[in-house]
């Protein structure tokens, strides 16, 4: 799908980009039938409204989009499901949008997933005369799409050997190298926990390893939750709480987005990406409730809850992350449902316990027009995890602060003084918003890319940044 066009501007027709504030000058300024036409459709000055404009013919010559100060990619997201199929340019002659933004927020409105149906009538394209704006949006937007795509495959299509396949496919595109440890080798690889969530699932379990970049440059992990589908295991949820669930790798599929954009950026990273990827099936293999199993780090941990698994494979991948000594270590998950209780489905919960990097991720989010919200590392509720036979219990004991507590056991398998940041995702959209269409969603990548360029730009010390404002 490509709906950004690099062409000569007089092939399509303009959309007026007018604030609300300074409608009525521009309607001053527009001719008698033009002022006419608006008065009998009764428009009215109103951010976010589109209309459409007759030309002497009566066919569509023109669009009026109405947006506020400042107007953002989420704007010009409205305007492209408003206007019908065609070439179109955006006339914004007071500089209201950035032309990457304007055009990042087109292709996102008319992203599809159609895997399993005829495709869409033709949509509406957009001409961005600037090259390298036109470049940017769709690196970013083609990073989005494939995040996307994988959370909205089904299971029966997605499992383990799938994300894998997708995720040596980018590596090849992103001239990546690319490994994976699968089924019993995890054990010889030292990695209990991820093959006991998936050791009941007939497709099995691994890790997923991508490597970019050239050495000698600010390193950065990325690891993702690649829960293809989660029964519950044995602690099984209802089926009302599955229906959802072939997005539990929403985590894998956002870091493995954020890699292609990065690549896709060319930016001057070393870059490394994990993902343990397992279904968490019901089987005569599956681990219970009450076992004690052993962790990479050499923790011993006691089951409360096999549908608390993300943060099992989690673990094992975080403390081998965490062993590399990265300068930034990140990390996605469809963890709780106790984050979406407590912020919804569009707000993404961050952990850290860096007070700095937190208020980075925080100031990113809000100029993409993708905030996060910062959820304390509460350290009494440690104790909520609090074992009498094992290092730890994956699970609390209480039914308080669950979001919290599922970062306070990941906190345990990431050195005291790492620059690391935990995002608690939905991974989907629950209705249909402009440029966010109800599906699977790439929650958090563009807030993850905004601290990473930001911090390519400025530095990776304090210092550094410090010294650049």
């Amino acid at each position: 799908m490509n709906n950004l066009l690099l062409a000569d501007a007089r092939s399509s027709r303009p959309i007026h980009i007018v604030s609300v504030a300074r409608y009525g000058e521009w309607l001053q300024e527009q001719p008698a039938s033009r002022r006419s036409w608006l008065s009998s459709l009764g428009f009215s000055a109103e951010a976010g409204k589109t209309v459409l404009l007759p030309g002497a013919d009566g066919a569509i010559a023109a669009a009026l989009a109405l947006v506020p100060e400042p107007a953002t990619l989420w704007d010009v997201a409205a305007i492209a499901t408003a206007v019908p199929a065609g070439a179109w340019r955006l006339e914004d002659p007071l500089g209201l949008l950035d032309a990457a933004d304007a055009a990042l927020g087109w292709a996102l409105a008319l992203y599809r997933f159609e895997r399993y149906r005829k495709p869409s009538e033709a949509l509406p394209a957009l001409v961005v005369a600037d090259a390298p704006a036109r470049t940017r949006a769709e690196t970013i937007a083609r990073a989005v799409r494939f995040a996307r795509d994988l959370i909205n495959t089904p299971a029966n299509d997605l499992g383990p050997a799938e994300l894998e396949a997708a995720a040596a496919e980018l590596a090849l595109e992103m001239g990546a190298s690319f490994s994976s440890i699968v089924g019993e080798a995890l054990l010889e690889s030292g990695y209990p926990l991820i093959y006991a969530v998936g050791a009941a699932s007939p497709r099995p379990p691994r890790l997923i390893e991508l490597k970019w970049g050239e050495p000698g440059a600010p390193k950065i992990t990325l690891v993702g939750k690649g829960v293809c589908f989660d029964t519950g295991g044995l602690d099984i949820k209802p089926s009302s709480a599955m229906l959802l669930m072939k997005k539990d790798m929403g985590g894998a599929a956002v870091m493995l987005g954020l890699a292609r954009a990065i690549a896709g950026l060319g930016l001057p990273v070393q870059l490394r990406v994990l993902v343990p990827a397992v279904e968490n099936a019901i089987g005569s293999r599956a681990f219970r409730p009450g076992d004690v199993l052993r962790t990479r780090k050499g923790l011993s941990v006691e089951i409360n809850n096999t549908d608390a698994e993300g943060r099992l494979i989690l673990a094992d991948a975080l403390y081998e992350a965490d062993r590399e000594e990265p300068d930034l270590l990140l990390d996605a998950a469809t963890l709780t449902g106790a984050a979406r209780v407590a912020l919804g489905p569009e707000l993404p919960a961050l952990f850290t316990p860096d007070d700095a990097l937190a208020a980075e991720l925080l100031a990113a989010g809000e100029r993409v027009g993708e905030p996060l919200w910062r959820l304390p590392l509460h350290r009494p509720y440690r104790k909520y995890l609090e074992s009498r036979i094992a290092d730890i219990a994956n699970a609390s004991h209480k039914n308080f602060a669950g979001a919290i507590t599922a970062a306070l056991f990941l906190k345990e398998f990431v050195s005291e003084h790492r620059a690391w940041a935990h995002l608690d995702i939905f991974a989907w959209n629950d209705d249909n918003r402009p440029g966010r269409p109800k599906g699977g969603e790439a929650t958090g990548l563009r807030a993850l890319l905004e601290l990473i360029e930001r911090r390519c730009a400025t530095g990776w010390s304090n210092e550094d940044r410090e010294s650049k404002r």
